[in-house]
């Protein structure tokens, strides 16, 4: 019988004995017939002539310092879709998110809220990818299957100076999970500036087997000109000095070339960064300076390995580097410049259990762009 998992157009007309399932401020638990239930909540004063069943727990309340467990799960299955909107769209590096699978105690997942939905510039941004969407106008959409065997637990911290309000529901099923199905992890790190001659590290630290699949970046850049000629690099299990996987640049690594700038190989064509967004690699935010008090370009960009995971056996790393030209040279002889930039990298991938710990996320000075 058809487990329920890895639904796509291929096999959405399969019967299975799956168990849907939700999660939401109506329905804390998920459990059958448990949803609308509320007789308090934050929609208590606007639902008090019409009463229990009409949207009195749309949202909760996180004040600041304190974290919520938006979901506790029992079981074996997968969530499927996570939705969720807060108050503060513009400060979601407050909001920190962490998934823990089974009886793990440390996270599998540990991001800002932001960057873990490819939205990691405090602007709305729209972003139309497979796993990831963002809609007007702060409607925050993850499709990544995510699989369990004991317990899920997903929390979110509030690390803002007032209280955030968030609407979230998180889709899932309870079914049996294949031995080979592994667990869905994402870490983010940061890099501000890069060091001296070194590279961005995007992950390091894994061990197990798994398969890395996708990435969001963050890159402000501190200098002038050009940024993106750094490669990035994939170290697969035993590598070390030099990776198996290496590319060819940043912009081609997430799918585009040329700078993302017309301008640039075609005579007469205005130089501009295009905005964009396709279903496995975009670059959906293009942030200018203002002339006033922004003073520092930023781009956000995503890559998914969805049709070409990176597996690994033992242990994964991956990095890029932090790469332009110098100025005013022959383009034919010209040199590269190692650029000392600000890049915010979040990396997702599967891997078998035991997670190994993450490095300390930042603190909050450390994690605002400024």
């Amino acid at each position: 019988m058809f487990n329920g998992l890895g639904v796509g157009l291929h096999n959405l007309s399969r019967i299975s004995n799956a168990e849907s399932r939700a999660i939401s401020p109506e329905n804390f638990d998920g459990s059958k017939g448990g949803g609308g239930r509320a007789t308090e909540g934050t929609g208590t004063v606007h639902a008090r002539e019409l009463g229990q069943g009409w949207k009195v727990s749309p949202s909760v309340v996180i004040p600041a310092g304190e974290t919520f467990d938006l979901a506790r799960i029992e079981g074996q299955g997968a969530i499927q879709h996570f939705w969720i909107v807060t108050s503060v769209p513009h400060r979601l590096r407050n909001l920190i998110l962490r998934i823990y699978w089974d009886d793990q105690t440390h996270p599998s997942v540990e991001v800002p809220l932001g960057d873990f939905f490819a939205s990691g510039l405090p602007e709305y941004s729209e972003v139309n990818s497979i796993p990831i969407a963002v809609n007007p106008a702060c409607g925050f959409n993850s499709y990544w299957e995510m699989p369990f065997r004991k317990g899920a637990r997903v929390t979110l911290e509030n690390r803002d100076a007032g209280e955030a309000i968030v609407y979230y529901q998180i889709d899932y099923v309870l079914t049996e999970v294949p031995e080979d199905a592994a667990y869905f992890h994402a870490q983010f790190r940061r890099s501000n500036p890069v060091e001296p001659l070194a590279d961005h590290v995007i992950l390091d630290g894994v061990t197990g087997q798994g398969q890395f699949v996708g990435c969001y970046l963050v890159w402000g850049v501190n200098h002038d000109r050009w940024w993106g000629e750094g490669e990035v690099k994939f170290f697969i299990d035993d590598d070390r000095d030099f990776p198996t996987i290496c590319g060819t640049g940043a912009e081609d690594y997430f799918g585009g070339s040329y700078n993302w700038d017309p301008g640039t190989p075609y005579p007469g064509e205005e130089n501009r960064y295009v905005a964009h967004c396709r279903p496995f690699c975009g670059l959906p935010q293009v942030s200018r300076p203002d002339g006033a008090y922004r003073a520092v370009q930023r781009f956000g960009m995503y890559r998914w390995h969805i049709p070409d995971p990176v597996r690994f056996k033992t242990g994964f790393k991956a990095t890029i580097q932090s790469l332009g030209w110098m100025p005013d040279e022959d383009p034919k002889t010209r040199r590269y410049l190692h650029r000392r930039d600000d890049i915010a990298s979040t990396a997702f991938w599967y891997q078998t259990l035991p997670t190994t710990p993450f490095p300390d996320l930042p603190g909050e000075a450390e994690l605002i762009l400024s």
